[in-house]
């Protein structure tokens, strides 16, 4: 069997495995993690990139070979997944239907779809005669949140796992000084252009808030999408490169060490990891991308084990987690005590082939 790059630091606290998650899937242990969080491809031939372009359609349908490929995916996370535990999914408006339905047929019960609003999308539409077009903007991306069975009751799931029930306590949303709140399931995000002082007319959390301005609802909800500053922070050792970007219309070409196209904000992420994973259990992310689920389950204190084919990617990952991984982490300790913390390197060590700290900068 040939063997795999795994990535770590001195932290302890994650793992990278540099290949193809259907594969490696397999050799995880069962019941071995508490929450699977991911954002999968999304089957829409994004910039002509191959790995937004999954599954077999030489027979069926792209849309059809998209399912089948989730299905695929999903059942090999359904059995390395603890009972009762938690999948959360990001999709695509066009293309979740079809993930809904590939982790559905795995085995998992569809529990929510959560939908986090954004002012910043930019419209990827031809512009036709009359004005004419062919897209909308895009204002929103489905999260696709599923759960396995219980084993047994959900309290003898709890006891046995820690498993089988939502964080909510740990997930609430509080505004200032206010009582904490109920997670809901809706997010929202600033349009990029906002201030401090002022939104823009489309912006999605100032047209909630105008229309109760006496509660102000966005700051229940409300969390930004990334900042470029967010984005390359840890991966200045990484070269610059250039970074192919949807804009209305011409902008000089931007050039960026950490050129991964969909980089998901990390505090996001990290309510994600609050809702779905138990204190101190263990996140895994099968296509873990720039890392962002990573680095939202190190600062909360879970452990963290990511799969990511892509060698551009992987390197932004790691440089992105050996960062955060050493930073100040308020979140991570109980009176003084780590949780958790501590990612399990899954793969057997004569498989990988591990990557310390100074190969990864």
């Amino acid at each position: 069997m040939r063997q795999v790059a795994l990535y770590r630091d001195d932290s302890e606290r994650w793992g990278l495995a540099h290949g193809d998650a259907l594969r490696l899937l397999t050799w995880l242990p069962a019941r071995s993690v508490d929450a699977v969080l991911t954002d999968p491809p999304y089957a829409l031939g994004f910039r002509g990139e191959t790995w937004d372009q999954p599954g077999d359609s030489q027979l069926v349908s792209p849309a059809q070979a998209f399912q089948a490929w989730t299905q695929e995916w999903a059942s090999a996370a359904w059995r390395v997944l603890k009972p009762g535990g938690y999948l959360a999914a990001f999709g695509a408006p066009r293309t979740s239907h079809r993930l809904i339905a590939g982790v559905e047929d795995a085995g998992f019960e569809i529990r929510d779809l959560l939908v986090w609003l954004f002012g910043s999308g930019v419209p990827k539409s031809r512009r036709l005669p009359g004005g004419a077009g062919t897209a909308l903007k895009p204002a929103y991306e489905p999260i696709l949140l599923a759960r396995k069975p219980p084993d047994g009751t959900f309290v003898g799931t709890r006891e046995r796992w820690g498993t089988g029930a939502l964080e909510i306590e740990a997930a609430s949303v509080i505004g200032p000084g206010e009582p904490s709140r109920w997670p809901p399931n809706v997010v929202l995000s600033h349009a990029s252009s906002c201030t401090a002082r002022r939104c823009t007319t489309d912006c999605p959390a100032a047209l909630l808030d105008r229309a109760r301005p006496d509660v102000r609802p966005s700051r229940f909800l409300y969390c930004a999408k990334t900042s470029t500053v967010e984005r390359e922070v840890g991966c200045e050792r990484l070269p610059a490169r250039s970074h192919e970007i949807f804009s209305k219309g011409r902008r000089p070409e931007r050039r960026r060490h950490n050129i991964h196209p969909t980089v998901k904000p990390i505090e996001l992420m990290s309510w994600l990891v609050r809702l779905a994973c138990p204190e101190g259990g263990v996140v895994l992310d099968p296509f873990a991308g720039s890392g962002s689920t990573g680095i939202a389950a190190v600062r909360e204190g879970r452990g963290f084990f990511g799969i990511e084919r892509e060698h551009d990617y992987i390197e932004i990952a790691t440089a992105r987690l050996a960062y955060w991984s050493h930073r100040e982490l308020p979140s991570a300790s109980v009176d003084g005590r780590p949780v958790g913390g501590r990612s399990p390197l899954f793969l057997p060590t004569d498989q990988a082939i591990h990557r310390p700290k100074e190969v990864m900068s």
